[in-house]
């Protein structure tokens, strides 16, 4: 079956985002890197209608990056009392009634938060830096592959703030509470060792060598039935909030499902 064609918005390029589909496999590639894809409201909007806009026969997202890094973070507009023309700013954001302001917040999150949606199995490629909401934005995926250059790093806290896009929960079941509080509260650099030993990334490969890997787990991953895929990624992010004796009732249930649906049998 051939995707149907999407007319991407020539805003989403001009706020640093790019989409192509082949297949079952998006690329969602920020393609600002003179700026090494600094990240703005615009930016967010655009990622959020990217994940809005995509067909039902996308199986697997690749989040991607041009240039030497994946992102460095929030563009340093937004700390300015002029901020970012035609955007809030974060002196306007702070003086807003708590509905509005919470408002904004959520409209932000929603570029962060649609890549983990059950139907879908989301990979960052993460390359240079990846700072604040670069971090954040690579957490939001299913799976990281990152290069052997890479830094990751929560930077929110060091200046007042708090990581507020999605990333705190991912970050802790990671790599647990313990290591996660050390990692925002003090804003240092995680390389690809580390990332990949605590779990933060799967894999780790010289940056020449990344999107061939990324490809690579893609391919393996759209290997199998799509349904089977669903129903495991389901199993998997309920896990956490199950019981044990929840869980195997769970794991039941899921493959009942599988086998009628395999001998053809309707509920």
């Amino acid at each position: 079956m051939t995707a149907p064609a999407i007319e991407p918005d020539p805003q989403w390029e001009e706020a640093g985002v790019r989409l192509e589909i082949d297949g079952g496999t998006a690329v969602v590639t920020l393609c600002n890197p003179k700026r090494l894809n600094a990240q703005s409201p615009a930016m967010w909007r655009a990622l959020a209608a990217v994940g809005r806009a995509l067909p039902g026969t996308v199986r697997v997202v690749v989040l991607r990056a041009e240039g030497t890094s994946f992102s460095a973070g929030l563009d340093r507009a937004m700390f300015t009392p002029e901020g970012i023309p035609g955007e809030p700013s974060f002196l306007q954001l702070a003086a807003a009634e708590d509905k509005e302001l919470d408002a904004a917040i959520a409209g932000y999150q929603e570029a962060f938060t649609w890549w983990r949606r059950p139907d879908l199995i989301s990979i960052a490629a993460v390359q240079g830096h990846a700072i604040g909401a670069g971090f954040q934005l690579a957490l939001g995926c299913d799976l990281r592959v990152v290069a052997e250059d890479v830094k990751f790093a929560m930077k929110e806290t060091s200046l007042g703030l708090v990581p507020d896009l999605a990333g705190t929960k991912p970050l802790t079941e990671l790599v647990g509470y313990a290591r996660a509080l050390e990692i925002c509260a003090t804003g240092r650099q995680v390389g690809a060792e580390e990332a990949v030993a605590t779990g933060l990334a799967s894999l780790a490969v010289p940056a020449a060598e990344l999107d061939d890997a990324v490809k690579d787990l893609a391919a393996a991953l759209l290997a199998a039935p799509r349904s089977a895929v669903i129903e495991t990624k389901a199993l998997l992010q309920g896990a956490a909030g199950r019981s044990y004796e929840e869980q195997r009732a769970a794991e039941r249930a899921a493959q009942a499902r599988r086998l009628r649906d395999l001998a053809g049998i309707g509920d």
